[in-house]
């Protein structure tokens, strides 16, 4: 095995800067909040609540721009028989975050809270929030093993190293500045990070472009030279395939604890919104050198490289056709750098997934579940603990796993399924109740694992309409199988019929408990008629003003003091006066250092 020196020096080097500015990032901000008074946990969460737009729209942009993105967009344009037609990424997360910046920010941020899973622990208790974070943390797993996985690839390109190892030890480096800093020093090495992408590949596309043995790519857009023409198309049997997994990405790229953690770190509501708009124009420029290297691959003559008469699909590396292309249609000196560039680059991308799994769990399972008690240097350590534990879940998964765009699609699906109709009635939705809540969680599931995972070699057992089979080669196994092809939209009606469950069985459980049909001491889940625990609030809290949030909460929004789970999850202006007194006398800091 022969060791490129001259890559292994680009790596070090970019790695060194993506390490150096996680740490710098670290010292310059470990005094945020104190001043506040905020908790040193929260401010590893979401920052000190004061991310501005130059920073905040590069690491909203981050969010989705790593080496899933870049190499899954390069590997379909590429691929016969898909092409650019099938490419769905930049514009599907483009309209996710559009749609999350309209609807779904402005919300989420005026209402102070830490986590996405704050409003469902709110409204339908600790145990369903405990329930929901399980499809939230194998999303948070499977898109940092997507990462790392493509990672390994480019690195294995790079310096003929073992994919084994590089994933090893990019995870290692990603996992210790996220230790450090927290999300400071996520959202300082994410500029960095779409520096490095963007140069990197800009300068490495022109050479790629000229190479001898590169057709137009014009030409091949639109006609068969070495394969299908990179275009693509839809073929009419596939509609509603096509339509399905657009949806997937638009709708499901939306409840993402890595979007709300920017989200909520924004310094107003406001700044929320525009964070997510230009995050969404942001990973549409991204997407073009990814695209146009796509169909560089499409367009090439392999017999005229070095890489040999066999081409890339041939040799089952579609995956890898981002850094094959920089290996061997460009100069050593640019494509050491470009690759160098963007293999640092994708490693700290890893890091916001990692972080945002444990920020959920030491908040919303630790804390609030279990150890509601629990003092702030306790969850920082859970924090830590936990920071090694997903990391390693995350480096386990891309060392067993196939294929980067299909690690992106699986990591979607039961986000998508199962959190976003949850998310929309929680926060739009009067009157659901955690009886719905249940009923939903359970009909996304079982119809979405009805419709089996090939992936997974997981069989369906709900044949949907319009189903097929395939003879097909496993991405792992290599051993031929027959797999069935669901051509029906069965994710997103599993997602339709989930947010419906929610509905009807919420107004079913409040009819029959407050008509008397069913006693009131059989409300187990003390969702409707029982006395209100202090972990749920009022349900019309959240709805109340949705669409009329004040001027006030448009205006940077000072950190609370997170004290109990009670001053967490409440909204003091929907409280009578006299209960809001009451309560800043119990709470205040004089009252506490009193008590102690």
């Amino acid at each position: 095995m022969t060791i490129h020196v001259e890559g292994l020096v680009a790596i070090a080097v970019f790695y060194m800067l993506i390490l150096v500015v996680g740490i710098w990032a670290a010292w310059k901000n470990k005094h945020s909040g104190e001043a506040e008074g905020t908790d040193r946990s929260e401010t590893i969460m979401v920052g000190g609540r004061d991310i501005g737009l130059f920073v905040g729209g590069f690491t909203m942009t981050a969010t989705w721009v790593g080496g899933g993105y870049i190499n899954g967009t390069a590997e379909y344009v590429y691929l016969p028989d898909y092409g650019l037609a099938w490419a769905q990424a930049p514009f599907g997360y483009a309209l996710s975050l559009v749609v999350g910046g309209l609807f779904f920010a402005k919300p989420m941020r005026s209402r102070g809270y830490v986590t996405m899973l704050d409003p469902f622990q709110q409204l339908y208790g600790k145990r369903m929030g405990g329930l929901l974070f399980i499809p939230a943390l194998m999303g948070e797993i499977f898109w940092s093993a997507a990462i790392l996985s493509a990672l390994g690839a480019t690195l294995s390109v790079i310096v003929d190293i073992n994919i084994k190892m590089s994933v090893v030890i990019s995870a290692l480096i990603a996992i210790f500045y996220t230790l450090v800093g927290g999300l400071y020093s996520v959202a300082y090495t994410d500029v960095v990070q779409l520096f490095c992408i963007f140069i990197g590949l800009w300068i490495s596309v022109p050479f790629a472009l000229t190479n001898a043995a590169v057709s137009d790519i014009s030409v091949t857009a639109v006609t068969r030279v070495y394969q299908s023409p990179w275009r693509g198309s839809i073929k009419r049997e596939d509609t509603w395939i096509w339509i399905d997994n657009f949806c997937l990405l638009m709708l499901g790229g939306i409840p993402w604890q890595v979007y709300f953690q920017r989200v909520l770190s924004a310094s107003s509501a406001t700044y929320a919104q525009v964070l997510s708009f230009l995050a969404a124009f942001g990973c549409l420029v991204m997407a073009v050198p990814s695209v146009l290297i796509g169909a560089i691959g499409a367009s090439t003559d392999w017999n005229q490289t070095s890489y040999g008469g066999i081409s890339p699909e041939e040799k089952e590396q579609a995956d890898m056709i981002l850094p094959i292309v920089l290996q061997h249609l460009c100069p050593p000196f640019v494509s050491f750098f470009g690759l160098g560039a963007v293999s640092a680059a994708v490693m700290s991308s890893a890091d916001s997934s990692i972080l945002s799994a444990s920020s959920m769990f030491a908040r919303n399972i630790y804390q609030m579940a279990f150890r509601q008690s629990a003092s702030d240097r306790e969850i920082v350590w859970v924090m830590r603990i936990t920071i090694f534990i997903f990391g390693g879940l995350a480096t386990l998964m891309a060392l067993v796993t196939g294929t980067v765009y299909g690690l992106w699609y699986l990591s979607s699906d039961l986000v998508y399924v199962i959190i976003f109709p949850q998310l929309l009635s929680v926060l739009f939705v009067k009157c659901t109740n955690t009886y719905g809540s249940v009923a939903a969680y359970l009909f996304g599931l079982v119809l979405r694992i009805g419709g089996g995972e090939p992936y997974l070699q997981l069989p369906p057992f709900i044949y949907y309409p319009g189903w097929t089979t395939e003879l097909r080669k496993h991405h792992i196994t290599g051993e031929m199988e027959t797999i069935v092809i669901q051509k029906f939209p069965f994710k997103t009606v599993s997602m339709l019929a989930s947010f419906a469950g929610n509905f009807v069985f919420s107004y079913l459980a409040k009819y029959l408990f407050e008509s008397g049909k069913i006693s009131h001491k059989y409300d187990f889940l003390d969702a409707v008629v029982s006395s209100r625990s202090g972990e749920i609030m009022d349900r019309t809290t959240l709805v109340t003003r949705s669409n009329n949030i004040g001027l006030s909460e448009l205006a940077p929004v000072r950190p609370r003091l997170s004290v109990t789970l009670a001053a967490a999850f409440t909204r003091r202006d929907t409280m009578p006066e006299e209960t809001v007194e009451e309560e800043e006398e119990e709470s205040s800091p004089d009252s506490l250092h009193n008590e102690e």
